[in-house]
């Protein structure tokens, strides 16, 4: 088993998930991210730089790291660019397992970004995992659409009336560490929670954990995109926005899988318990 394991994309909610859940596991661990100034060091944890539009990083951030919990930027269409080159790096380290953070469905469409990088990690002779999550439910209190529900009372999305299987970014992050603490390497797991839900359902429920009305409105496409252009979301990430609603309503996101607790022994966290837990985000 892996002694040193590097966390890239550590800043997130999703990479601070899978420091926590890794180092519980009993390894030492590199967090890497862009900006140092946004991860405090703590007993087991060490920080490191590594910025993907910077090659030069690539090696420091490797260094003593014997595995890879590898993530992309969000909603990079460029991500191949970025993260291969990085793979080609580790195969030169003392890496030996790479667990990649993908995407649910990629996998149904090769030219996909993201699963252009999971090619090139099978391909790289490396022990790989590849994690094919779920939307985050954390993204409703943490992540894009909580500002909405903050200071709009809503969530503004073009998802129609479709429903998505949320994942906690809990249960994404234990799934890596047991696959790092297992050896689970030629393994490929979709990743969602136990219930599919609609936006109308998602909104019903944080309403009641809330103690407030929270309504969804089902916007068209092009309101959303311009709604994020308007808010400075680069023309590529707009772009992939549209691409991730467009399966959302065309009902790929709404498949439940057993995943998460075939790999660790519990069942998925539910939405009403991640509401319960996350109440206060939304009073």
């Amino acid at each position: 088993m892996a002694r040193t394991v590097l966390v890239t994309g550590a800043s997130g909610s999703l990479g601070r998930a899978v420091v926590k859940a890794v180092s519980a596991k009993g390894f030492e661990v590199e967090a890497a991210t862009r900006d140092l100034s946004k991860i405090k060091p703590t007993p087991g944890v060490a920080v490191v730089r590594l910025d993907y539009a910077d090659p030069t990083t690539f090696a420091p951030a490797l260094e003593g790291a014997e595995a890879v919990v590898l993530m992309a930027p969000p909603m990079d269409p460029e991500a191949p660019d970025k993260l291969i080159p990085f793979i080609e790096k580790a195969k030169t380290t003392a890496v030996e397992h790479v667990v990649l953070i993908s995407a649910m469905g990629v996998d149904q469409n090769e030219q996909a970004p993201l699963r252009i990088i999971e090619r090139a990690l099978m391909d790289s002779g490396l022990g790989y995992t590849i994690l094919r999550p779920n939307f985050f439910m954390e993204n409703f209190s943490t992540g894009s659409i909580a500002p909405m529900i903050q200071q709009m009372g809503g969530i503004f999305l073009a998802a129609g009336d479709a429903k998505t299987s949320f994942v906690s970014t809990r249960d994404i992050a234990e799934v890596a560490a047991v696959a790092l603490a297992e050896g689970r390497t030629g393994k490929e797991y979709t990743l969602t929670g136990p219930d599919a839900l609609d936006h109308t359902e998602v909104a019903a429920r944080i309403s009641a954990a809330a103690g407030r009305e929270i309504a969804y409105y089902a916007l068209d496409e092009e309101t959303m995109l311009q709604g994020a252009r308007d808010n400075d979301m680069p023309e590529g990430a707009v772009q992939y926005l549209g691409v991730l609603y467009a399966a959302v309503r065309a009902g790929y996101t709404a498949a439940v899988t057993p995943d998460v607790a075939q790999v660790t022994g519990r069942e998925a966290t539910t939405f009403d318990e991640f509401v319960a837990e996350n109440a206060e985000c939304w009073r």
